[in-house]
């Protein structure tokens, strides 16, 4: 059933729109064709009752020596009349009492009563044969194409001096429910207003996708531009409040960006002291523990300075070639005695990044797989949507429980990756914050032959 349902706004309110639309057809047409149903039998019940009742005064009021003339000429292929001496013998009526009653009201109304005999009315429904002694159903006449079907009629009224003119004719019943016109214009009303409500949807859910593709964005880039504040009202005021919550998140990080450079300024002053006193001390291998104590010290308010700032990024984003840059980093590193190896790029892989920002997050992860894996083995892949760079090392790996929680500021681990290798546990932090700045992700996982593997995507 899920599949049936759009799953976006957009389609889930056209297909309301749309159903409403089947359910208001839908009355509508029954609505329409019991009333056409109605009128139809009304009038034509009412026309057939009134040439009844004029042909009838006409042959009552003739003489006598001329009714079988006047009878005679009165039939046509409308309607057929006949004068008898006994009362015809009819079969039960088919088609309900209703339009009997109604005709034999009229004709009462119309003829003069005759003393202990009463006008006879029967309607035979479209479904059975003609009335027996009568020959087939006449046609209905050119007046009558396109009502559909007919009931056969049939009124026998006693005249004053004994004998009984007979009527077969057929009333026009409703015919088809819904005739090809009548679907053609229901059609047409259906495809303009399906028309109209693709359009109205679109524009009324537009704005939501800018809302999306802004939120996606504030992701990447605190400092992107604000959302254009126009639609509905509604859209207005969440456009402001998106706008509003922005510039408070960016407020927020500039904030915790300048205490911790304040906190930095006023720790190194300090250290520069008991550097200085340090440097007193006449105990060469004390002194130089306390030296060394100081410089891990300032190297941790350095790296986490570092890391705060990285959270406000101020580097504009301009499309680079990520196959260079990771070329040139391992050129460099190999030239500076590292093990690291490129997988050459079979062809420029353009993305629209921060290239300082991003350097720094492949620097970080190469030089975690050479500190910590012994290699560095690179390598670059466009994907249909995205584009994936994969970073391999030879070490020990990282046991499954600990892949995830690496990836936090400040953890380390404590034997493979332990403080005597000299980090701080922001590396790999850091470039995970780099990454998902550009809407991408990091992942950790070791190789089923051994040691591990960084992956970077990042959306193409």
């Amino acid at each position: 059933m899920r599949r049936l349902v759009p799953a976006s706004l957009f389609g889930q309110t056209l297909v309301i729109l749309l159903a409403g639309l089947i359910v208001s057809h839908a009355v509508g047409s029954w609505l329409y064709t019991a009333d056409r149903e109605q009128a139809v039998r009304a009038v034509g019940g009412f026309a057939a009752a009134q040439r009844i009742a004029n042909l009838t005064r006409l042959v009552q009021d003739a003489p006598v020596e001329w009714r079988a003339r006047i009878v005679a000429a009165l039939s046509d292929p409308a309607i057929r009349v006949t004068l008898a001496n006994e009362r015809p013998a009819v079969p039960a009526p088919t088609d309900g009492n209703g339009a009997a009653q109604a005709i034999k009201a009229y004709l009462v109304g119309q003829i003069p009563p005759v003393a202990g005999r009463e006008p006879l009315v029967v309607v035979l429904g479209a479904d059975r044969p003609p009335f027996a002694g009568f020959h087939p159903r006449m046609g209905p006449g050119p007046m009558m194409h396109g009502l559909g079907g007919f009931r056969d009629l049939l009124v026998a009224i006693p005249l004053a001096d004994g004998p009984w003119l007979t009527f077969q004719t057929g009333l026009p019943d409703t015919g088809p429910a819904f005739s090809r016109q009548f679907l053609v214009a229901m059609a047409v009303m259906a495809l303009i207003i399906l028309a109209i409500s693709v359009f109205v949807v679109r524009r009324v859910t537009a704005p939501l996708s800018s809302l999306a593709a802004a939120a996606e964005r504030l992701g990447r880039d605190v400092n992107a531009a604000p959302l254009p504040e126009t639609g509905s009202i509604e859209m207005r005021k969440a456009a402001r409040a998106f706008n509003d919550m922005q510039v408070r998140l960016r407020n927020l990080i500039e904030n915790r960006t300048r205490l911790l450079a304040a906190i930095s300024h006023d720790l190194r002053t300090p250290l520069t002291l008991l550097r200085l006193r340090a440097e007193t001390i006449e105990d060469a291998q004390e002194r130089e523990k306390i030296i060394a104590t100081i410089g891990e010290m300032d190297s941790l308010i350095a790296t986490t300075l570092a890391f705060a700032r990285d959270e406000a990024p101020a580097e504009p984003r301009r499309p680079t070639d990520l196959a260079a840059l990771l070329q040139s980093l391992a050129d460099d590193l190999r030239d500076a005695g590292r093990p690291v190896t490129m997988v050459p790029a079979a062809a420029p892989v353009i993305h629209e990044c921060r290239p300082l920002a991003m350097k720094r997050a492949l620097s970080n992860l190469i030089d975690n797989a050479v500190k910590y894996g012994k290699s560095a083995t690179v390598a670059i892949e466009t994907r249909p949507d995205s584009i994936a760079i994969t970073i391999d090392d030879e070490g020990p790996g990282i046991p499954d429980a600990e892949l995830a929680r690496v990836l936090e500021p400040f953890y380390r681990l404590e034997r493979s990756r332990s403080r005597e290798t000299g980090g701080v546990g922001l590396g790999l932090a850091i470039a995970l914050s780099i990454v998902q700045s550009h809407g991408g992700s990091l992942a950790l996982a070791n190789r089923p032959g051994g040691g591990l593997r960084a992956t970077v995507s990042l959306p193409r």
